[in-house]
């Protein structure tokens, strides 16, 4: 690996370690997750902000018009740097088996979390910009929104589209971390269970090699997502329907508030915690 793309590697997995947060507070924590740690090391790589895979999520059956590219985000960018953060085998232990409720676990994960995450990035573009290095995180930047449109023909929705200002798990795959599963989600050489974010910065550091050609490259096509979805909205032949996804975890909201979260087709499937494309090119 390039020397300065690995030191920076070095510095910011450095930075995820001293980052407060990682662990679930004893005084907001849902019975038996106190002191919960949710995050294991990240896995990072990088991409061209040139790269003109970028530009193709622009198309209505990607990701739609509401995507920006990384120039758009920002004008000086020079390098996508994005990073998988795997839950612990703590957090996916405890959302497997019931296939109905998401666990305590896994909610603190999904929600205080995303919320470390957050922190995280913050964190990173302050000691970037500390060493007068521009830097965009998109997630949380005032700038991000995204779009739902439906097409409807007689009354009845026939499509629905869901686009956003930016993608991580798209922005992973361009830099080299993986590829899709039917489920939608991201496989990584760690698997699928964990959150995603990601930097622009104005240095140029050399981009990652993409170990693969397609974009399901990783995913063995194995059904076992499909068994442990309760809402029943992913298919062999059509993947995810993000709809009956949608409507699944904004019901959650009611039953588990202030939190929400499912989670089922990221735990029990051998695509947890590695690649199982790897795994089957080795026996």
């Amino acid at each position: 690996m390039d020397a300065q793309k690995q030191k920076r590697f070095d510095e910011m997995t450095a930075l995820f370690a001293a980052c407060e947060g990682n662990y679930v507070k004893e005084e907001e924590a849902l019975p038996g997750c106190a002191g919960l740690v949710m995050f294991e090391a990240p896995l990072f790589g990088a991409a061209s902000a040139d790269d003109p895979l970028f530009r193709t999520f622009r198309e209505p059956q990607i990701i739609g018009p509401p995507f920006m590219t990384p120039r758009e985000w920002l004008p000086a960018a020079e390098t996508v740097l994005s990073f998988f953060l795997p839950f612990t085998e703590e957090v996916r232990k405890s959302n497997r088996g019931n296939y109905e409720n998401a666990s305590n676990e896994w909610l603190h994960a999904r929600i205080e979390g995303q919320a470390f995450l957050n922190r995280y990035t913050e964190t990173l573009k302050n000691w970037f910009a500390a060493q007068g290095i521009e830097a965009c995180v998109p997630a949380t930047d005032p700038r991000f929104s995204t779009l739902r449109t439906e097409h409807q023909s007689g009354g009845a929705d026939e499509d629905v589209h869901y686009g956003s200002a930016w993608s991580e798990r798209h922005a992973a795959y361009v830099a080299g971390l993986g590829t899709f599963g039917i489920s939608r989600g991201l496989i990584t050489r760690k698997g699928m269970a964990g959150r995603y974010g990601s930097i622009l910065i104005s240095e140029k550091l050399a981009p990652d090699d993409r170990p693969y050609s397609g974009i399901y490259d990783y995913c063995i096509r194995c059904g076992a997502c499909i068994r442990h979805c309760p809402a029943e909205a992913i298919s062999l032949a059509e993947g995810k329907d993000q709809r009956l996804c949608s409507a699944f975890v904004h019901a959650s909201r009611e039953r588990y508030r202030p939190r929400y979260g499912c989670g089922k087709c990221q735990v029990g499937v051998p695509c947890e915690a590695r690649n199982p494309a790897e795994l089957s090119k080795r026996r």
